[in-house]
């Protein structure tokens, strides 16, 4: 008898594989598996199928996301009636693979007021938890729609994600409700639904015009890191001409060179006159502009606009290297609670060699587990460069000195130095 089986994939809801195979003569047989690593063998029901001389036997097995990864053994022993015996074994491969979390986040529906029958656009980006969060491209996310005064939401559009997860997609406003982002998940990833956004649909169509003038984005050049002062005014059409419009939420987009997304970075209100601005840190060249959405009764209007070149900073002066040595953390374990010391001797590189510093240096504390660095103290070093300070301690973790440079040499980190704490 001969037994191939097809590799077992899992890759979210349990999976039943079945074995087969074919004896001539025997009344009676058995089918055993054994998982990688185990030395018991487990036997399965088989269910017969007589075929004139040959019998079929079948066996099912069923595996989930705790099944064991690996090769599988078994063994199939068909049983005469003379009391011969005839067996077979061989492996099969399990692979359970386990489905990671997605979520979808900056969900937007825009504008947030529209006559009724109009056109917004919604988008958002999908991610998934590989090892971290990470746009989750080539997957279909359904748009849906719940209409203000019902309970169900109801599917409107399918839309694609891009290569890191942006998806984007123009409907029409048929009635005020709220709109969200669904993900089905698929064989590797679980399902999500990002938050809800509202839009007001008005049946009586706007009849006074807005507009935003004087909008300027300052400087025109600035190095990248730098402030950028975003300035502007909403106006109202009214039988007397143009004037403030107070109160209202104006919000500033940003399409960085290259790009055809804009993105919402800064939002604020008009004061009495109408007048607007934002603060934000310059990081890419592009093109701003600032948009009010409109209300009941008014328009909505859009600025021009306005480009900003971000250039990278003039190199700073050369400077002599530096570096954090001999750093130790003691004792160890240390004990929760108390504290521990920490030694190291900072140097800096002059014509003639390395010769210790006096300089401001900063310990930082990674706890066991942990991606992240914290600062916990600042210290100096004395004229020989040496360091010492002391801090309590409460979970095991890496210590490390960091010596931030200034205008004569670099800055340095120390090497990490584990220390367990232990309760006692």
């Amino acid at each position: 008898m001969e037994i191939a089986p097809n590799p077992v994939v899992v890759t979210g809801s349990p999976v039943t594989a079945k074995f087969s195979f074919t004896t001539t003569a025997a009344g009676k047989a058995e089918f055993q598996i054994k998982a990688p690593g185990v030395g018991v063998w487990t036997s399965l029901d088989l269910k017969p199928s007589p075929h004139g001389t040959e019998t079929k036997w079948t066996a099912s097995k069923t595996f989930d996301a705790k099944s064991t990864t690996g090769q599988w053994s078994f063994l199939a022993i068909a049983h005469s009636g003379d009391g011969k015996e005839d067996s077979a074994r061989g492996k099969f491969a399990v692979d359970v693979r386990k489905s990671v979390d997605t979520k979808i986040v900056d969900f937007d529906a825009s504008p947030d007021a529209v006559a009724k029958g109009a056109g917004i656009e919604v988008s958002g980006k999908l991610l998934r938890d590989s090892g971290g969060w990470s746009g989750y491209g080539g997957q279909s996310v359904t748009i849906t729609f719940r209409e203000k005064g019902t309970d169900a939401y109801r599917h409107v559009a399918k839309v694609g994600t891009g290569r890191s997860g942006w998806f984007k997609a123009r409907v029409k406003a048929d009635a005020t409700g709220w709109w969200r982002a669904e993900f089905a998940g698929n064989g590797g990833a679980r399902a999500s639904v990002s938050d809800t956004d509202r839009v007001d649909v008005k049946v009586a169509p706007k009849v006074v015009d807005s507009r935003i003038v004087d909008f300027d984005a300052r400087p025109d050049r600035v190095e990248e890191g730098d402030r950028l002062s975003l300035r502007g005014r909403l106006q109202l059409d009214t039988r007397h001409g143009w004037d403030g419009y107070a109160g209202k939420k104006v919000v500033i987009l940003f399409r960085a060179d290259g790009s055809s997304r804009w993105d919402d970075v800064a939002r604020d209100w008009t004061d009495r006159d109408g007048r607007f601005g934002a603060d934000v840190t310059a990081r890419r060249s592009g093109h701003w502009r600032a948009v009010f959405a409109g209300n009941d009764d008014v328009r909505g209007s859009s600025s021009g606009s306005d480009h900003v070149t971000v250039v990278r900073p003039q190199p700073e002066p050369d400077r002599s290297a530096s570096r954090v040595v001999k750093f130790n953390a003691s004792p160890e374990p240390g004990r929760y609670g108390r504290y521990l010391k920490f030694t190291g001797k900072l140097q800096v590189d002059d014509s003639s060699g390395w010769e210790g510093y006096r300089g401001k240096v900063a310990l930082y504390f990674k706890a066991k587990g942990s991606h992240k660095w914290s600062y916990v103290k600042t210290t100096r070093s004395n004229g020989s460069g040496n360091l010492y300070t002391k801090a309590r301690t409460y979970k095991s973790g890496y210590w490390k000195f960091v010596f931030n440079g200034d205008g004569d040499f670099y800055g340095d980190s120390s090497r990490s130095d584990y220390v367990r704490v232990v309760r006692r």
